[in-house]
């Protein structure tokens, strides 16, 4: 198979994160007899500092060209008072919109190798296995108007929720197809005792369960959904969202295992290619100090190959890579407990490197699908 990749990297530890997805890909792709073509892009900080705009031109023309998206991570101290309200985060929105990214999935998945950093007790996180999957291409962060002003003297800003109920269907709609593969089980998230948005995504999601009588459905208030994510997180299995909503929930689903380094994403889109990148930020403090996990990135890389690709094998591979490393006690310093000696960031790339060239491994793994 010969694919072309578009990278990335973007600001702090985007960049290295991003060198260690590649690094995994040309293995599995040197195992696999396949041939993986990568190009560099800029987005974010790094884009404002050459090309003064968060998503140059020549960068979506790349990812438009591209079989799939990698993306490392955006933003940062440095841009947060940049002139004309030019941030980072911008061109994170604005490909989202011009590739019809329109939901983004997090799988949230238990390791119990690595049982000990999370913040909740054993029994409460123990065999947890969901997907969060949040609607990316409307709600507030893209209804007009967004401005602030001042109205008799006195300073007022405002923010639109909008949806098409189009919208609204077509990302419940993938959160029951990814169900119906699953447990059969979805609940939907909304505030309808307070929003008319919401309300409109509590019919459309009754519509849409019609058309799958195999899979439950469910409704649960977003401060209720808050509350049980950290008391009850076994009960769920596909939850799917409003933009917001979703962007706050994933994140505290997140803390589950204990570390943003554990986690990949993926955002589809009807037609184009899809994104993939880890759901931690830039991490500036880290930054060039070679302490990220890349885990989570490598992670989305094989997330690529599953969804983009169709390539089973192949991403079975670098996960069971990853899990082998994490059992044998393999740390990055965001996963290790107090005092225990950790890994760089290269040197768990090349621990996850040597453990998916192991033959035995993968003869494995390829027996399984033969």
């Amino acid at each position: 198979m010969e694919k072309r990749i578009a990278i990335l990297p973007g600001d702090g530890v985007g960049k290295e994160v991003s060198r260690g997805a590649v690094t995994i890909l040309q293995a599995v792709a040197e195992l696999f007899n396949h041939k993986f073509h990568f190009t560099y892009g800029e987005i974010g900080g790094a884009a404002i500092d050459e090309f003064g705009t968060p998503l140059p031109e020549r960068t979506l023309n790349l990812c438009k060209a591209s079989d799939a998206v990698l993306l490392g991570a955006v933003g940062g101290p440095k841009w947060d008072l940049m002139p004309g309200h030019i941030r980072p985060e911008k061109g994170l929105l604005k490909i989202r919109k011009e590739l019809g990214l329109y939901a983004n999935v997090r799988p949230v998945q238990y390791y119990s190798s690595i049982s000990g950093i999370s913040p909740l007790r054993k029994e409460v996180v123990e065999g947890v296995d969901m997907v969060v999957v949040r609607e990316l291409t409307g709600g507030l962060y893209f209804g007009k108007p967004s401005e602030r002003s001042v109205q008799k003297g006195e300073a007022s800003v405002v923010d639109t929720l909008f949806y098409q109920k189009n919208e609204i269907e077509r990302v419940i709609r993938y959160a029951f197809e990814l169900a119906a593969m699953r447990k059969g089980k979805v609940t939907s998230v909304d505030k309808a005792n307070v929003l008319e948005s919401s309300r409109m995504w509590r019919e459309t999601a009754e519509e849409v369960a019609k058309d799958y009588p195999d899979v439950q459905l469910n409704h649960m208030l977003v401060d209720n959904a808050a509350m049980q994510l950290i008391k009850n997180p076994r009960q769920f299995d596909v939850l799917v969202t409003e933009n917001m909503f979703g962007d706050i929930l994933s994140d505290e689903a997140s803390v589950l295992t204990g570390s943003l380094g554990m986690l990949p994403s993926a955002s589809v889109s009807a037609s184009g290619p899809y994104l993939y990148e880890p759901i931690h930020g830039s991490a500036p403090d880290i930054a060039g100090m070679n302490a990220a996990n890349p885990i989570a990135m490598i992670l989305s890389a094989a997330m690529m190959l599953r969804l983009s690709f169709g390539l089973e094998e192949e991403a079975e591979a670098i996960e069971n890579a990853v899990e082998q490393v994490l059992d044998a006690g393999s740390r990055t310093r965001d996963i290790a407990l107090f005092g225990t000696p950790f890994l760089t960031t290269e040197g768990m790339i090349e621990e996850i490197k040597a453990a998916l060239l192991d033959n035995e491994a993968i003869l494995n793994i390829m027996s399984a699908y033969a």
